[in-house]
């Protein structure tokens, strides 16, 4: 890493007592935490990993005592780390199951992040919940439930499989994604979702879709002069070396250019 390195800030994963059961120790307190992977591989392009705290109910500071516009002002981009579902309150839907009523608290701590890191002019990117959130944020809905609402889509997610669930993903022509990955237009991902893109967000495009269902599986924001793009797979999970499912370098190199790009202006 070099001496002076991108600083590249990631949302909170919340965990909240007894979400998991009557846990003890640490697990009686809101945590706030950065899944290991998602850190690698803001390492790996040579970047430092910086996650910002959210302001919860439990909180021993007030709302106004963190001003999330200075993490914006002092960090070079934002990644969205992936975990439960999206409140359907913020599309203007009601949960169709108690178990997908989401996560309102983290929903707003990390709307308001991207608001910031957006008004300051840097880049975004969000990992399968965080492009399920930046679509709703911008004025776009989610399927609630992916086997319920499209029963003759692929499953999206297979309990006990995780990361090593796979299906594969085609990248719309002509679209950025697809100069990074020019003459591989047709790919393999890890799928760990239930929930999905249903209508997308004004000014955004889709660089990708499950050839198999048409699933949105990434997109990226088109009009305005700021770098947001998400993906709905999980590029923090790719082995490197493995040729059979989509190599997440040429995402993570062209994110931290832009990081650069904006660090230098």
């Amino acid at each position: 890493m070099s001496a002076n390195p991108l600083l590249i800030g990631v949302s909170a994963r919340i965990y909240y007592p007894g979400s998991q059961g009557d846990l003890p120790g640490v697990f009686t307190k809101t945590l706030h935490y950065l899944e290991q992977s998602v850190a690698h591989w803001v390492l790996g392009g040579h970047a430092a990993a910086v996650m910002i705290p959210a302001v919860t109910r439990d909180s021993l500071v007030l709302r106004s005592d963190l001003d999330l516009d200075d993490y914006a002002a002092c960090l070079d981009g934002l990644v969205l780390q992936g975990g439960n579902d999206v409140a359907p309150q913020h599309y203007g839907e009601q949960p169709l199951q108690p178990e997908w009523a989401g996560d309102p608290v983290r929903d707003a701590y990390e709307m308001e992040l991207i608001q910031a890191f957006m008004k300051a002019g840097k880049p975004v990117f969000g990992v399968c919940r965080g492009l399920q959130l930046i679509n709703v944020m911008h004025g776009g809905t989610l399927w609630q439930d992916i086997a319920t609402q499209r029963p003759g889509a692929l499953d999206h997610r297979q309990l006990g499989q995780y990361e090593r669930h796979f299906h594969d993903v085609q990248i719309v022509e002509g679209t950025r994604l697809a100069e990074l990955y020019a003459g591989q237009l047709r790919t393999r991902a890890n799928s760990i979702h239930h929930q999905a893109i249903k209508d997308v967000a004004p000014g955004f495009v889709v660089e990708a879709r499950c050839p198999d269902d048409g699933t949105v599986e990434a997109i990226r924001k088109v009009d305005g002069a700021s770098y947001v793009a998400a993906v709905q797979w999980h590029p923090e999970f790719h082995v490197p070396g493995d040729t059979d499912t989509v190599d997440d370098s040429p995402m993570l190199e062209d994110f931290l250019a832009a990081c650069r790009a904006v660090r230098r202006r």
